[in-house]
């Protein structure tokens, strides 16, 4: 990501000023029940933290990461509104792909990624995911453009890649690709690392 995607950034975060956190997405809080209790949960590209905050409000650790330092600091200020403990993390992960900068490590109880559409990810969560953790990730697919011009194509799933994708690397125990009550044509994925997947540890 540039310099320029980052000021981007800042600046769209910055107009929301100090406003709460929108609530989570339905699609993350519809996965309660498969979620562990206790752990260390990872927020990728979590914005201003409104899956970080529900997460921590569940009994997770959190770790929000997010290129906006603005972004970052909102979502530091309402966790300490609500006496949730979450921390921050400022990372580009453009910067991990050149070398530049390593993924969170792990293990991780929770991996979550929403509307941020990084290839590399499922062969990193496959290794820092703990035995048994948990990815949630959703993005919309190239149907969305049949009613919604954003986002553009450069950032939508082409149909069915998303399984290929992911089946090398974890277990695939949900996946849908369809029109949500959201109004968005998505790709959701519920996946985890199974227990004798015995992928290397860093």
């Amino acid at each position: 990501m540039s310099s320029a995607d980052r000021t981007k950034w800042n600046a769209r975060w910055e107009q929301r000023g100090s406003a709460e956190p929108r609530p989570p997405e339905v699609f993350v809080t519809a996965q309660a029940a498969h979620l562990p209790p206790t752990g260390r949960a990872l927020d990728l590209a979590g914005g201003n933290g409104r899956h970080a905050l529900w997460l921590a409000e569940r009994g997770l650790e959190v770790t929000l990461l997010d290129v906006s330092p603005v972004a970052l600091q909102q979502a530091a200020a309402a966790a300490a509104r609500r006496g949730l403990n979450v921390t921050t993390l400022e990372l580009d992960c453009d910067a991990i792909d050149a070398g530049e900068a390593s993924f969170p490590s792990g293990p991780w109880a929770v991996i979550v990624c929403h509307h941020f559409l990084w290839r590399p990810l499922f062969a990193h969560a496959a290794r820092e995911l703990a035995e048994g953790g948990v990815l949630l990730f959703a993005q919309p697919t190239r149907r969305n453009l049949e009613r919604h011009p954003h986002p553009s194509e450069h950032f939508l799933l082409p149909p069915g890649e998303l399984a290929a994708w992911v089946s090398p690397h974890l277990e695939i125990l949900g996946l849908e690709e369809t029109w949500h009550p959201n109004g968005r044509h998505e790709a959701q994925l519920r996946a985890v690392r199974p227990a004798s997947a015995g992928h290397p540890r860093k």
